[in-house]
Parts: structure tokens; C-alpha cells; sequence
């Protein structure tokens, strides 16, 4: 095919090699004009290049095709990363493409996700308990806490309404499941049942620790407890591998060992609560 079929010169499309020998597709790629014919002067040592001079060597040549035509570079990134999504194990490309980010990875398609399969993330978040963070206070008011720091503050700022949370004590176990009804903020601007946090009579006696520094304050997320336990009642499993993290927030997607264990010992189904 010549470059003056396509349409025209300055058209993006997305093209495929074609092992004549078996009909296999093994490389797909985007560009304009002849770029779909530069691979056959590819010199260097990738699986693709090895791939086309064996071809080469069999008295053959790959077949070349287009597949979309008439593209603008970010139609055409996209087509082109949707290919390498979907047959992705079995191609000689390198890179992943544009819009990786935005797709499945390949080895979670027998998992629910968080963003695919429903909107809400399912997250470790570690209590902290101390001086200045309760657990009994959490539980009786409906909040989580952390701050006195950026690091801290932007953590559990990061958690949206909607977000299921499994709540952590260190040396202890979990002890809660709940879900955020209000993104976090100052403690200061907090209120519970129309009354200002701060005024309830909480266990902890520190919660106002830097109250007036945006950066260095306690920062609150309200939260609709499904299920907890108390102090003593943590959950936890001796020399069972479940995640644990120093971090205050951190993704569970990626533990589904530690997700099903927090499901049987809570009795909730993550996915159903996420929705």
C-alpha cells in the first residue's frame, strides 16, 4: 500500500504485522505517512526486529495492514493502546502505549476493581492510635483522623465520599469497616450532629493538637461504621501474610488475600459496598 492510499500524508492511523507464517499478529503501531514500513529497517536487537528477519529468512515478508485510517495522534493513541490492551501477552511490543493508566491491568481480570467494576476504592487506612487518636472516639462519633504533618494530612485527605475504608491498629489487628460520608478537613470546621467536634466529650484530650495550622492540624473525614470491634477484639490472624502498612492510606486492590480475610471476619462483601 502506498502512502498516498492513506488518505492523506498528514492522517495518523494505526497499523499490524502479520506473521505470514502462522497469521499471527505480533506488533501493532500508530503514525503517518511511511512509518508503518520503518520497522523493516529496524536494526535493533528487539523481539520485533528478530521476529521480521526470521521472517525474512523463510523467503517471506510480514504483512502490513491498517487498521484505522484517518485519525487524529490521539484517536490514534488510544486505538492503538485498546490493541495492545486486548492482545497485549502475545505481541512483541515494548512499551504499553498512551492511556495505559486508563485500562484493566491484564491479571486482574478475574477481580473486582475499584474505578472499573465500581466507583468506590476499598482502602487500608491505619488508625494511629495515641495521644491525639482514639479508636473508641472514632467509633462513637463516626470519623477517622490523621495530621500533624503534610505527609499525614494530605494522606487522608486523599480518601472521597463514597470510599470504603478497613481500619487498622497497630500490633493489634483490624477493627473496623466503614465507609466515608465527608471528605476530610480541618478539625476546627468539623462538626458532628451540629456540634462543633471539639466541644464533644472525647476520650482523646489532644485532638486540638495545632489547631489553628492548616499544615500541622488535625485533619477529620466522617465515616458510617459497618462493622467494628473494640481495642481487644482486633482482627488478626498470627503468621497469616495480611497487608499492613505504616502509611495511612493505602489501596487494597491488590490483596485479595488480605480483602477476603477482612470479608469473613467483618461479614461484608467489598463489592457490594462499594457500588
Amino acid at each position: 500500500m502506498t502512502q498516498s492510499r492513506l488518505a492523506s500524508p498528514t492522517s495518523y492511523y494505526v497499523y499490524v504485522y502479520i506473521d505470514p507464517r502462522n497469521y499471527e499478529e505480533f506488533y501493532y503501531g500508530k503514525g503517518k505517512g511511511s512509518r508503518k514500513l520503518a520497522h523493516l529497517v529496524d536494526t535493533t536487537d528487539s523481539e520485533k526486529s528478530r521476529r521480521i528477519k526470521a521472517i525474512h529468512a523463510a523467503g517471506l515478508k510480514p504483512i502490513i495492514r491498517v487498521i484505522a485510517r484517518n485519525l487524529t495522534e490521539q484517536e490514534a493513541l488510544l486505538v492503538e493502546r485498546t490493541l495492545l490492551w486486548k492482545l497485549g501477552k502475545q505481541l512483541t511490543n515494548i512499551a504499553s502505549g498512551h492511556f495505559a493508566s486508563k485500562f484493566r491491568p491484564h491479571d486482574k481480570l478475574h477481580l473486582e476493581l475499584s474505578g472499573f467494576d465500581y466507583n468506590a476504592g476499598v482502602y487500608y487506612y491505619n488508625v494511629g492510635h495515641g495521644l491525639v487518636r482514639k479508636w473508641s472516639d472514632f467509633v462513637e462519633f463516626g470519623f477517622i483522623s490523621a495530621g500533624q504533618g503534610a505527609r499525614w494530612r494530605d494522606a487522608i485527605c486523599q480518601f472521597s465520599e463514597g470510599d470504603i475504608i478497613a481500619a487498622y491498629l497497630k500490633g493489634r489487628g483490624y477493627v473496623g469497616i466503614g465507609q466515608i460520608v465527608a471528605r476530610a478537613k480541618p478539625v476546627r470546621d468539623v462538626k458532628i450532629k451540629n456540634k462543633p467536634l471539639l466541644s464533644l466529650e472525647l476520650s482523646s484530650r489532644r485532638m486540638d493538637r495545632n489547631v489553628e495550622s492548616d499544615e500541622l492540624c488535625e485533619y477529620v473525614a466522617l465515616v458510617d461504621w459497618v462493622k467494628t470491634f473494640s481495642y481487644y477484639q482486633a482482627k488478626s490472624v498470627s503468621g497469616k501474610d495480611l497487608f499492613t502498612t505504616t502509611h495511612v492510606r493505602a489501596s487494597l486492590d491488590g490483596q485479595p488475600k488480605t480483602k477476603a480475610f477482612l470479608e469473613k471476619s467483618f461479614g461484608v462483601d467489598f463489592a457490594k459496598l462499594a457500588r
